[in-house]
């Protein structure tokens, strides 16, 4: 089975990104995708995180500069710290990652 690799950025890199990255992984798991490695950065650091992690996808809570960041899936995951549209940006997620298979 494959692992997917999400980088998840937030403003300092620490409280937010790691709400939304659990809230994620689990979310992942209940779409049937439970192999899900997760590196968390500032908004700062993402274009440099992005080069050396390679994700498949990129989440972020806060602006990041998604015009540098050009062949990377971004998702804006403000719904993760909500809880409004949680399900359904999980649903958007789930079916990128496996459209990549």
């Amino acid at each position: 089975m494959r692992t997917y690799r999400i980088l998840s950025a937030c403003g300092t890199g620490i409280a937010t990104s790691t709400v939304a990255s659990e809230t994620c992984k689990r979310l992942l798991a209940e779409r049937g995708i439970p192999s899900v490695e997760i590196s968390e950065c500032k908004a700062l650091e993402v274009v440099g995180r992005a080069e050396i992690f390679n994700p498949d996808v990129i989440i972020h809570t806060a602006e990041i500069p998604v015009n540098e960041l050009k062949g990377y899936q971004t998702y804006r995951t403000l719904e993760f710290i909500t809880g409004f549209g949680a399900e359904e940006k999980a649903d958007e997620i789930a079916e990128y990652l496996k459209s990549l298979e």
